[in-house]
């Protein structure tokens, strides 16, 4: 392309829509509909040169009057309540729905991870010896030890929004780090993975691995669900990097990294109610049936909603993606 003659071919063009732009809403019906043929026109012009002779000052100058253009053209809506009830009735869940190919994997080779590590550190008292001195670990796994006495060391509601926090921290560093080809997702995984098999580990070597399971079930089923969530998110973010399917990988990597923010949001509504429950159930007074009943039954909930709520919303076409009317406009490549 000769971008010299180009510019001279179509500037009139450009300055046109420029001049209806500066004219805000006093526009006939004829300049309306030939401000959305020059916006198209742009857009397409603003495309061709972007993939054939791309000018950084120019490219500049017609990315801003396409974004002008398409303002003026959409409109602007504000989110309300309503989009607020989509988005957790339709679009989080449905995000969750359509990633489960990746999250589940990544949930049971976890599991498995943690249990490995658990049953090595149990078989082996050198290990254990490694970990933390033999008072040290007496300390840690006796009853009324460090283990128990952790979940009622600060006031409930303190101890939950730290909790919260803290987790939610997580999730996102796993949503956030999927675009760096999934290896600091990994890296969190299996750190997570790792204290969990050390708990295991220690509290089965000191027979008291039911104990240990009666603490971390009532919260953990969701809190580690909503975990292996954004981890599944998160490297199939980064895999979409690696390889992009039929779109372009700059199109592909946008409306996934879309869906992972809103998924940020949804898990940290789901990670509240795990903190809540870590921070009143998990130490209450109710004996451990109850606690882990209560576990379970949050855990179903989260799976129904998942399935029934987000699988009727996937088979309508919902993505979890933001309304098309709020993406960037997609615009044309030359061949």
């Amino acid at each position: 392309m000769d971008l010299d003659v180009f510019v001279t071919a179509h500037r009139p063009e450009w300055d046109r829509l420029d001049s209806l732009l500066r004219r805000g809403r006093h526009l006939t019906g004829t300049e309306a509909d030939e401000l959305v043929a020059l916006y198209q026109r742009t857009a397409t012009h603003l495309s061709l040169i972007q993939s054939s002779a791309p000018d950084p000052m120019l490219v500049a100058r017609l990315t801003q009057l396409v974004a002008r253009a398409r303002s003026v053209v959409t409109g602007t809506r504000r989110a309300g309540w309503r989009d607020a009830a989509r988005f957790l009735t339709e679009g989080f869940p449905a995000a969750v729905y359509h990633s489960r190919h990746w999250w589940i994997p990544t949930a049971v080779l976890s599991v498995l991870v943690a249990a490995v590590i658990g049953w090595w550190i149990s078989a082996h008292p050198e290990v254990q010896s490694a970990i933390a001195a033999p008072d040290d670990l007496r300390r840690m796994t006796e009853p009324g030890g460090e283990y128990e006495t952790y979940y009622s060391s600060h006031p409930a509601a303190s101890f939950a929004a730290q909790v919260w926090t803290n987790n939610a921290q997580a999730a996102a560093m796993c949503l956030v780090l999927g675009a760096f080809l999934c290896f600091p997702v990994i890296w969190i995984l299996f750190l997570n993975m790792l204290n969990l098999g050390v708990g295991i580990g220690l509290m089965s070597s000191a027979g008291r691995l039911d104990t240990f399971l009666g603490l971390i079930l009532p919260h953990g089923l969701l809190e580690l669900t909503a975990v292996f969530v954004a981890a599944g998110t998160g490297l199939r973010l980064g895999w979409t990097l690696i390889d992009p399917g039929p779109y372009p990988r700059r199109t592909a990597l946008a409306q996934q990294g879309r869906a992972a923010l809103g998924m940020a949001i949804g898990l940290a509504l789901i990670l509240f109610v795990s903190g809540l429950i870590e921070g009143f159930v998990t130490p209450s007074g109710l004996p451990t049936w109850a606690r882990i009943a209560i576990g379970v039954l949050s855990e179903l909930a989260f799976l129904a909603y998942v399935y029934v709520l987000g699988g009727r919303a996937a088979r309508t076409g919902e993505t979890g993606d933001v309304e098309s009317t709020d993406q960037s406009a997609q615009l044309p490549t030359a061949a």
